[in-house]
Parts: structure tokens; sequence; C-alpha cells
């Protein structure tokens, strides 16, 4: 590459372009991770229960991995879906919102949680 040509774009598999259709392939993986993280964190707070006392986290924190299941399965069915459709596009948009709305929910459970507040 001489020094007054532009970078070339890289090439890519998928047909998709912009950075926002890429979203998808990281929100699947991730949200079935933090699904595992919430699975983990329930059993954690059921053992803890014996000896700190009854407390509700474990059920917010289910709520929390509901919403990362919806996540995952927005961003699955939107990674299924023909490249030009704006169900796609929502769908990955909505599985972004939700990814963030769980993550924003465990986050204030665990303040929550670490200051005996619930």
């Amino acid at each position: 590459m001489s020094s007054g040509e532009p970078p070339s774009e890289p090439e890519r598999g998928d047909a998709r372009k912009g950075p926002d259709r890429a979203l998808s392939h990281h929100i699947l993986p991730s949200a079935a991770t933090m699904i595992g993280i919430c699975t983990t964190l329930i059993g954690l707070v059921k053992i803890a229960e014996g000896q700190v006392g009854m407390t509700r986290v474990d059920e917010f924190v289910g709520l929390s991995a509901l919403l990362f299941l919806v996540s995952a399965l927005t961003s699955y069915l939107s990674l299924r879906m023909p490249l030009r459709r704006p169900v796609g596009q929502r769908l990955e948009r909505a599985a972004d919102l939700l990814f963030l709305l769980g993550l924003i929910a465990l986050s204030a459970l665990s303040i929550a949680f670490a200051y005996e507040v619930i």
C-alpha cells in the first residue's frame, strides 16, 4: 500500500454492512454467558441464605436471567432473518436493549445485595 492510498476495507464473509449488523454475533454468546452467571449467582445466594437469612435476590436474578434469555432469542432470530428485512434490524435492536437492561438489572441487584438493601 502506498502512502497516498486509503486503507482498504476488510472483506467480510457476512454481506451485512455497518457495525450495527454485527451486534447479534456478539449479543448471542454474551447473553448465553450471562445466563450462566445468573444461574451460578442464584446457587450462591441459595447457599448464603442459610447463614444470612431469606432474601429475594435469587428471584430478581432469575428475572435478569429471563431478560438475557429473551435477548439471546431475539439475537438468534435476527441472525436467521434475511439480510435486508427491517424485522431483522428491529430484532437486533430489541436484543441490544434487552441485553443492556439485563446488565443494568444485574448490576443494581449486585449493589443492593452488597449493601444488604434486599
